[in-house]
């Protein structure tokens, strides 16, 4: 497999002169549900932290105003495709007339839980806006990616960071910096389903963020899946044997936490051969914006 961890490759030019940028993963270390308004949105608690593991996105700027992606996704108009709309939108809002070829690496699985569409959007506005030089603040690019997804400012911001409300009222933090076994079984989850039934934990009570920093984490969600996804009860259950182990927001994808590399390994070496997989570790900066910092300081 190719190398998707980023720690090893701060980004330079490619060959072909396109720019590398990273696209990471994420984890909901904690999902608590506070209750249900009444415009049947959820009131939440949640933590994300980055990973040192996903897409890469490969672009260099067009002289014209055209947006052109490679490869193409089955299935996906390319109107349709975030990494598409978020150039789009920033063009839109800025009057640029430069375009762009983005070439997508792709490795993160698709309705995993670990946020690979939000985060290809993100790094699409981040990077198209260092390249173009159109001078948007993190703040505005986190306004448009809002347009885009509810998770895609939590990548543009770059930080790990303590959610509240239906998820926008954010707070940065920094959780413990671990490391994980992220695996996804051949299932695909409806969010719509799980947040749908009548058995989901909707009383959580809201706890300050350190109390919940310093409590174990868990995931109201958790149950719920795994009674509607057999394939998550097994995979959770294999996981749990060697570490604490639990869902990323609504799944599919299960991970559990390791204190080192070493013993993260040795268990992801005996994981079930028929599920994607990964190792990697929490970051509570974006990979995005360590290698930002390095390339155009």
């Amino acid at each position: 497999m190719k190398n998707y961890h980023f720690s090893t490759a701060l980004s330079v030019p490619a060959k072909n002169g396109r720019y590398r940028f990273p696209s990471p993963a994420k984890l909901n270390l904690f999902l608590y549900i506070n209750g249900r308004l009444e415009n049947g949105y959820h009131e939440l608690q949640t933590l994300f932290q980055f990973l040192d593991f996903g897409d890469w996105l490969e672009i260099d700027v067009r002289d014209d105003s055209q947006i052109m992606l490679s490869p193409q996704i089955p299935h996906l108009k390319q109107e349709d495709n975030l990494i598409y709309r978020a150039a789009r939108l920033l063009q839109q809002h800025t009057g640029c007339q430069l375009g762009a070829n983005i070439h997508l690496d792709k490795i993160l699985p698709m309705g995993g839980g670990v946020g690979g569409g939000s985060s290809n959007a993100a790094t699409t506005l981040v990077a198209l806006n260092a390249l173009w030089k159109t001078q948007c603040s993190l703040e505005k690019l986190a306004q448009l990616g809002l347009q885009l997804g509810a998770d895609v400012p939590i990548f543009v911001h770059g930080k790990a960071a303590f959610a509240e409300g239906v998820g926008e009222k954010i707070h940065y933090c920094n959780p413990a910096e671990k490391w994980y076994v992220v695996l996804k079984p051949e299932v695909s989850i409806s969010t719509g389903i799980i947040f749908q039934d009548p058995n989901l934990p909707r009383n959580t009570p809201k706890k300050p963020l350190s109390q919940l920093l310093a409590e174990n984490y868990t995931n109201d969600c958790e149950k719920i899946v795994r009674d509607h996804y057999p394939e998550v009860e097994e995979l959770l259950g294999w996981l749990l044997q060697y570490a604490p182990a639990r869902l990323t927001g609504t799944g599919a994808c299960v991970f559990a936490e390791f204190d080192d590399a070493q013993s993260a390994q040795a268990v992801f070496l005996n994981k079930p051969k028929d599920c994607f997989g990964f190792v990697a570790k929490g970051l509570n900066v974006s990979p995005l914006h360590q290698m930002m910092e390095h390339l155009f300081q």
